[in-house]
């Protein structure tokens, strides 16, 4: 039963994606393309042509058998897929050691902070 579904929802998606890639836009005059003012651009829209009304049927089509779908994976699923999955856990190391202290050179006269003469006026 669901791979049937399954097989109506990958040929509506596929039949979708032609319809929608053969029907035209709605400026589809020769005036248009050049930059002109179509006279349907504000006039009445027209009749819904038999290519809008398959697409207009297929997309139902696909709506229904996704919502068909999610409700049965969320129904028949036992959980998250990562709760089925190995624990990998970081590797035990040895403590690491400190290195021994450097010793710092003997400086014979403090350093002083250079301060900035200030501005004249």
């Amino acid at each position: 039963m669901m791979a049937a579904i399954q097989l109506i929802h990958i040929l509506a998606s596929i039949l979708i994606i032609g319809s929608v890639l053969l029907q035209g836009g709605e400026n589809v005059d020769i005036t248009a393309a050049f930059g002109g003012v179509s006279q349907a651009a504000f006039g009445p829209r027209g009749s819904v042509t038999l290519l809008a009304k398959i697409t207009w049927g297929l997309a139902v089509i696909f709506i229904v058998t996704s919502i068909t779908l999610a409700i049965h994976a969320s129904r028949s699923s036992s959980g998250s897929v990562l709760e089925h999955a190995p624990v990998k856990s970081a590797p035990m190391s040895a403590p690491v050691k400190s290195p021994p202290p450097m010793s710092v050179p003997f400086q014979s006269t403090p350093v002083t902070p250079v301060m900035p003469a200030p501005a004249k006026k």
